[in-house]
């Protein structure tokens, strides 16, 4: 069964040192885009990220969202520069030297003073161990992609419903133009008498061979039958794609609902019978209502 191309998903990792979010949604694309907004602490998972979802999404434009707490870690190490200190102290002590400053709690040199000084204290970042993260952020993350796919089969399963409504209605519509058909080269002839009667008077006599061979030049312009055939061709194609349990088939079904109003623009500029344009403009509009639709599709 065919699948939509929006949805939401979101899943969840959490042991005693973190807990990971992933949410996702998707709308509508031609082909498979996939943004991540994440920390950028964690980065190293990106890729993965983006090529599993790629993977078993497929299409649509879908934006991924890692949030990540920490419980137990601190940002990182300080550290202290026992040598750049130093530098500081000995300089400093040599301008309150030279300059004659106050001594400690007086504008003279203090520990504060040291040690917000540049490089003297620094956080070094801990080193994560990525395997493992980005493993963590993946689990959440298949979590996400799985509830985001049972919202498109939800979805899809709607959009198959009213498409398989829609050409049975075509269906229909087609069935009609089949049995008006026929009649089309006899009422042509019939017109063709009246308009001659109505030119020359009628007491002017048309060889009947004449007008039949008029009617069959018309007939044969206005043929229809390959139209009609290749249409019901469509029209059941459409049905088992719709059926069809593989992915990424929306593509498939764009296609062939472009070849279906190829050719019910084909049966309307021939068929030349008032009755049969109109059974094509119910026609043309449940195919458009279908090429609506088919935009959702996986």
């Amino acid at each position: 069964m065919i699948s939509s191309m929006t949805g939401f998903g979101r899943g969840e990792y959490i042991d005693d040192s973190r807990s990971i979010t992933a949410e996702m949604k998707g709308v509508n694309h031609r082909y498979c885009d996939v943004y991540v907004k994440m920390p950028k602490k964690y980065a190293f998972a990106e890729e993965k990220i983006r090529s599993t979802v790629k993977e078993r999404l497929k299409r649509g434009k879908i934006e991924v969202t890692i949030t990540v707490d920490d419980f137990n870690q601190s940002s990182g190490d300080i550290r202290v520069n026992m040598a750049t200190a130093k530098q500081y102290y000995s300089a400093l002590s040599q301008l309150q030297d030279a300059f004659g400053f106050g001594t400690e709690g007086n504008g003279g040199m203090s520990l504060k003073l040291l040690a917000e000084m540049p490089d003297v204290i620094k956080c070094m970042p801990v080193k994560e161990d990525e395997d493992l993260v980005t493993s963590q952020i993946m689990t959440a993350v298949n979590m996400a992609v799985d509830g985001m796919m049972q919202m498109r089969k939800t979805e899809g399963k709607k959009l198959a419903e009213d498409i398989l409504k829609r050409a049975e209605i075509i269906s229909n519509i087609r069935a009609q133009i089949v049995e008006r058909a026929p009649m089309v080269k006899s009422d042509y002839k019939d017109k063709m008498k009246a308009r001659i009667s109505e030119l020359l008077g009628s007491d002017v006599q048309i060889p009947e061979e004449r007008i039949l061979v008029e009617a069959a030049v018309f007939a044969d312009k206005a043929d229809i039958t390959e139209e009609l055939v290749r249409l019901d061709s469509h029209i059941n194609q459409l049905k088992e794609f719709v059926e069809d349990d593989s992915q990424a088939i929306g593509k498939k079904i764009d296609f062939l609902v472009q070849e279906m109003n190829r050719e019910a623009n084909t049966i309307g500029s021939k068929s030349n019978d008032t009755k049969i344009t109109a059974l094509m403009i119910d026609l043309k509009a449940e195919i458009e209502k279908i090429r609506e639709q088919v935009q959702n599709i996986a």
